[in-house]
């Protein structure tokens, strides 16, 4: 499957697929985490699917197969000391909020930046496809995705020092 068939045929599944997790997870935050991981799994395997296969049902077999691994998991954490506990959840929350922040940042870039740093880090474009659909030149999406990197780093820094100083 190509790119193009991907974002054409498994992308706009995604809202139905979060519809699906979060009937099973009864929390948006892991209904998220679920779709997002089923995605990022579909993308990786993206040429070795056929386009006019069930990948909407492989894909809710996906999250749901994810979920009990997820509580499969959770229950031999359970068995751990209370505090070791808190730290994990301490750290999902710590993971879901920088997500978040690095998302929110994200969508403040520059709309070209913006593309081009989601296509390039998130959606695994190479360099040639994001120039064939962006029309950029191979020195502007350097430069543009090097800005993009900067004004995320200098911007997540910024909020992470202002956390620390209050």
């Amino acid at each position: 499957m190509k790119p193009s068939e991907f974002n054409h045929i498994i992308l706009p599944m995604r809202d139905e697929l979060l519809g699906y997790a979060l009937s099973v997870t009864k929390s948006e935050d892991n209904a998220e985490d679920l779709v997002q991981e089923v995605m990022l799994r579909l993308w990786d395997m993206r040429s070795r699917l056929n386009s006019g296969g069930r990948l909407k049902s492989l894909a809710m077999t996906m999250i749901h197969n994810l979920y009990l691994d997820q509580q499969r998991h959770e229950s031999h954490t359970a068995a751990m000391p209370d505090n070791v506990d808190i730290a994990v959840d301490d750290r999902r929350a710590e993971l879901r909020d920088e997500t978040r922040l690095i998302r929110d940042i994200v969508a403040q870039l520059p709309p070209l930046q913006q593309q081009i740093f989601r296509m390039k880090e998130i959606e695994g474009y190479t360099a040639d496809e994001i120039m064939l659909i962006t029309g950029c030149t191979a020195d502007n999406l350097r430069r543009n995705l090097s800005r993009a990197r900067t004004k995320i780093r200098e911007t997540y820094i910024k909020i992470m020092m202002k956390g620390v100083g209050t």
